[in-house]
């Protein structure tokens, strides 16, 4: 290696100095040239081997260098107080949808087991996790990675850990609080849901129910458990107590739904 670096700074300092290139007519802007397109190649093995007389000025990140894995969380404030619940689907929701994007499934699902020890402040494992598929941190963090053939991966702060203003989950005991609506109680409307087993579907709910009961709808139509769903709209969760004419959510417009248990079969409830 160090053979080879040298190698490379002695090319650098012939095609540096003026006349350094035997037999090379062109003057200073062939040179130039043949000095750009040799940086560019060799920017990975050389950049420690170059005298700083030479006048090359290099990042403070090189491309392709490596730094380990920070054990420093990030610190981040959310948009609006957020529940455990609300964090894991909101987790949910970004691995479930980012590897539809770009990258590949496998370094996806690396670094999805790589933010999980992470967090539980298992470095070692983490390291190894990075390590072992053989992605590149410019700047020691899960924010922004590197496979092997150069694809970018990006992960959002929210995935490796929890918001400064986190808030108590409620308990089931709250959610039993909520009033039913009056029977026949507002207009009848078809909303469009995308659950996260793939599924698209047109529920019959009324402008008066609560997210919690179009949950008991739902489950009456599909048999998820209205406690394994979490329901989003333009990216903010939906809380139970919501009624759906306080959503204001404009017609065909599609409501997501993560569900965090596989699909039973469906149970009849009263509406």
């Amino acid at each position: 290696m160090h053979g080879e670096a040298f190698g490379i700074g002695r090319v650098l300092m012939l095609l540096l100095i003026p006349g350094g290139v035997p037999g090379r007519a062109g003057g200073d802007t062939q040179r130039s040239e043949l000095v750009t397109r040799f940086i560019n190649v060799s920017v990975i093995l050389s950049y420690q081997s170059i005298p700083r007389s030479c006048g090359v000025r290099w990042n403070k990140v090189a491309l392709g260098r490596n730094q380990p894995l920070k054990k420093e969380k990030p610190k981040w404030k959310s948009d609006y107080p957020m529940t455990d619940g609300q964090l894991r689907s909101k987790r949910d929701e970004f691995w479930d949808t980012a590897p539809a994007f770009e990258g590949r499934k496998e370094i996806w699902d690396a670094l999805k087991a790589a933010a999980h020890a992470f967090e539980s402040n298992d470095h070692e494992l983490a390291q190894a996790i990075i390590d072992g598929a053989n992605i590149t941190l410019p700047h020691g963090a899960l924010t922004e990675c590197y496979d092997e053939l150069g694809n970018r991966y990006q992960l959002p702060v929210y995935c490796l850990a929890p918001p400064i203003n986190m808030i108590e989950e409620k308990g089931d005991l709250e959610t039993l609080d909520i009033p039913e609506p009056p029977p026949n109680s507002g207009h009848e409307c078809q909303l469009r849901l995308r659950l996260s087993t793939g599924k698209d579907l047109k529920l019959l709910v009324r402008s008066m129910d609560t997210v919690y009961h179009m949950k008991r709808r739902l489950h009456a139509a599909e048999g998820v458990e209205p406690g394994s769903q979490r329901w989003f709209f333009s990216g903010r969760p939906l809380a139970d107590k919501m009624k759906l004419e306080e959503l204001k959510i404009p017609k065909d417009y599609v409501v997501q739904v993560i569900v965090s248990q596989p699909l039973a079969n469906p149970t009849p409830v009263e509406n």
